[in-house]
């Protein structure tokens, strides 16, 4: 009897050779982000949407130009790229190197793979998780499992003045995470919180779950009186699964989330937490998909948006 391919072995992956041999220049990367952008082929002005536009070899960066408006612009026009001044091929890389990464990709790594400073590799990654967010989820159908978990450092590894100033048992100190999995769709959407009190968690599954769905959590009182069919363990007794009542799914998204925390990032700010989670969430949910497929969406994710380094370091 043959055995099953370990992995995600029915998708098209790339190795680094072809990787190279698709961009082996910088016109072939400015045409792999224009074919995504204009498939059609027709360009479109960022500025004003008009399509009357003229090439101009000579106005490099910004190639074209809009007749209507006569503003000059490029691919990256209207971008999170925009402004950048790394090379697309470069872009290109990083976007590969981001999304075959399943524990995500350091600063650090990207400084030494793309030759760019660490502070640039830093704020590219920052840009692509703004790409790579978590809109346009429907809401889950259910069964939906529901869980949260608790991001940061152990409390006996922290300098001694600031474990005087925390008080009290548990996740004193840490950042709260809810997340919910669909178990029909496969699909994982996450949050951070303030609080893991009633009105912030049922907030979060009615906003993410459709009505008449079965809801699946802990025995966390907070959880406590939600409009929908809901079932909990009683975790506190050691009971973790009864039939069909677990939170097994999401759990195992929480530890690849702690998996890139511990081993990757090492970090992950308070201020910065909702990107690190919406780019786990994210990879997660489009896992299945082909990796020139998933490097596509991320492109198309920086459509429209814009993310400035002062805004992106201010308080």
């Amino acid at each position: 009897m043959a055995q099953k391919a370990p992995g995600k072995s029915h998708r098209e992956g790339i190795s680094l050779i072809e990787l190279t041999e698709m961009f082996p220049d910088e016109e072939s990367a400015v045409k792999w982000f224009e074919d995504i952008r204009w498939p059609d082929g027709e360009k479109h002005c960022p500025h004003c949407g008009s399509v009357r536009v003229s090439v101009i070899e000579s106005a490099k960066p910004m190639p074209y130009r809009c007749k209507d408006c006569r503003s000059y612009f490029s691919v990256r026009t209207g971008t999170l790229m925009e402004a950048s001044r790394l090379p697309l091929r470069k872009w290109a890389f990083g976007v590969y190197l981001y999304v075959t990464n399943l524990k995500g990709v350091s600063s650090m790594k990207l400084h030494r793979d793309l030759k760019i400073t660490q502070k640039t590799a830093w704020f590219m990654l920052h840009r692509l998780r703004e790409a790579w967010d978590q809109s346009g989820l429907e809401a889950f159908t259910g069964p939906v499992e529901v869980d949260e978990t608790h991001i940061g450092g152990k409390r006996k590894n922290m300098p001694k003045s600031k474990r005087k100033q925390m008080t009290g048992r548990g996740p004193v100190g840490k950042d709260t995470v809810i997340g919910a999995k669909d178990r029909d769709s496969n699909k994982v959407v996450a949050r951070t919180v303030v609080s893991r009190d009633t009105e912030t968690l049922h907030q979060f599954v009615g906003s993410h779950t459709a009505a008449g769905a079965t809801v699946y959590t802990d025995d966390w009182a907070a959880y406590r009186g939600m409009p929908f069919n809901h079932e909990s363990v009683n975790r506190s007794v050691g009971e973790y699964v009864r039939k069909q009542a677990h939170t097994n799914g999401i759990e195992s998204f929480w530890a690849m989330l702690k998996r890139g925390y511990q081993g990757t990032y090492h970090h992950m700010s308070e201020k910065h937490l909702q990107r690190y989670v919406s780019e786990f969430a994210r990879r997660h949910n489009i896992r299945e998909a082909d990796t020139v497929a998933q490097m596509g969406e991320i492109f198309a994710g920086m459509i429209g948006q814009r993310l400035m380094y002062r805004d992106l370091i201010a308080d």
